[in-house]
């Protein structure tokens, strides 16, 4: 059985951008998740250690999202895949989005966004491609 677990419209605060400007004063970025996974035992047994706890997911985007500067929303979105895959075994395929608000792009925009979407199995046959070429992560 395949389910899905959505975190949606985590909010923060952070310092992302190719502009020395957005590095210097940040701006506001949103990130959405979809977590494919199995809780069907979950569910039968009523009990949040045999599923994804999302609050941990979470924490998880927040901390990836203000630990670092990237120039690229798709470098950030594919450490997030990646650290999610690390710390959630569970999950067999991610969806993850990262939206930039009024990006300078020289014209009114609402947001840009990025989406990286990879199962476990790509997941792995790329880090083991990497760490063949003597290079760790993903990201």
């Amino acid at each position: 059985m395949t389910n899905i677990i959505r975190v949606n419209n985590v909010s923060f605060y952070a310092y992302h951008g190719v502009f020395k400007n957005e590095r210097n004063v940040g701006g506001k970025f949103e990130a959405d998740v979809e977590l494919f996974t199995d809780f069907s035992r979950a569910v039968s047994k009523d009990d949040l250690n045999k599923t994804v706890n999302y609050e941990r997911v979470w924490q998880t985007l927040h901390e990836i999202a203000v630990s670092k500067k990237y120039y690229l929303l798709e470098s950030l979105a594919n450490r997030i895949v990646a650290e999610l895959f690390e710390r959630f075994p569970k999950v067999e395929k991610l969806a993850v989005r990262v939206r930039k608000n009024n990006p300078p792009i020289g014209g009114v925009v609402e947001s840009v966004e990025v989406e990286a979407i990879l199962t476990r199995e790509e997941f792995e046959r790329l880090r083991e491609e990497r760490r063949a070429n003597g290079v760790e992560g993903l990201s």
